[in-house]
């Protein structure tokens, strides 16, 4: 066993745990990282961040995983968390930073929160790629209509008006199977300028908040006709998220706050 030293940080409650490993040290398979994300068996997180030493122009590249230990592509809320912990902890002097992701590079801007503890994160999350056509999705006695999203990672956004009449835990299992690979999942309420969304991660469940999940509603509402403007607020569950659109690409930005430090014995990967 291997005693490492993570950071867990959250953006609007969508939690991460941030181990730093410049040196590529510290491999963890895929079941470590779901008794580490466990919410009573371990310490409890949405997902799980490994930071490693950059290349190809990138400051940091990031290695994500899922509460369930899947691979992911790339995360609004974990590259805000990311870049917070990197500042913090002193791996680059900020505030801008270009963190390495499977989905390509993304450029942070990291400024203050208000608080010690809390940065205003944004990050360029890319030119999301919207289905030309509206789909018609059904579970059971439910119908929506809504768009394909990707991001770097898959999001297919339905349009509801009553979100607080949805059952995510019977309904996101079966559209997230739906799809080779999985899908997220968000249901979007569409307002004045504004989005109301929940969201089914894969790999993850509900969460409180989604960083490319408000971008991927964003940019279906939009195609749509549903929504107008060069910046959305998008209302999640956890709080607020700013989505703006300049040149075609989405930037994302809301608050990051770091909660603490732990350190635990893990069996690394072979």
């Amino acid at each position: 066993m291997t005693t490492v030293r993570m950071a867990k940080h959250h953006g609007l409650g969508n939690d991460f745990l941030v181990l730093v490993d410049l040196d590529g040290r510290f491999p963890l398979s895929a079941g470590t990282v779901a008794r580490l994300c466990d919410r009573r068996r371990g310490i409890g997180a949405d997902g799980l961040m490994r930071v490693m030493a950059g290349d190809n122009g990138c400051d940091l590249r990031m290695e994500l995983r899922n509460a369930d230990g899947g691979e992911a592509e790339v995360s609004g809320n974990g590259i805000r968390c990311l870049a917070q912990a990197a500042i913090w902890d002193g791996l680059v002097r900020g505030p801008d930073l270009v963190v390495g992701t499977v989905a390509g590079p993304r450029a942070v801007h990291v400024g203050p929160g208000g608080r010690p503890e809390v940065a205003r994160v944004r990050v360029g999350m890319g030119v999301p790629a919207v289905s030309p056509a509206d789909e018609e999705v059904a579970v059971e006695d439910r119908h929506w209509r809504g768009r394909f999203v990707q991001l770097g990672n898959p999001h297919l956004v339905l349009v509801e008006a009553e979100l607080g009449s949805l059952d995510l835990g019977r309904l996101g299992p079966a559209i997230e199977a739906s799809r080779s690979g999985g899908l997220n999942v968000e249901w979007a309420r569409p307002g004045r300028q504004a989005l109301t969304i929940r969201v089914w991660e894969r790999g993850v469940g509900e969460t409180l908040a989604c960083g490319s999940g408000s971008v991927a509603a964003a940019a279906a509402a939009g195609a749509m006709g549903l929504v107008a403007g060069d910046r959305l607020t998008v209302h999640n569950p956890g709080g607020d998220l700013q989505v703006e659109w300049s040149g075609g690409e989405a930037y994302l930005e809301g608050p990051a706050e770091r909660v603490g430090v732990v350190e635990v014995e893990v069996e690394l990967a072979s």
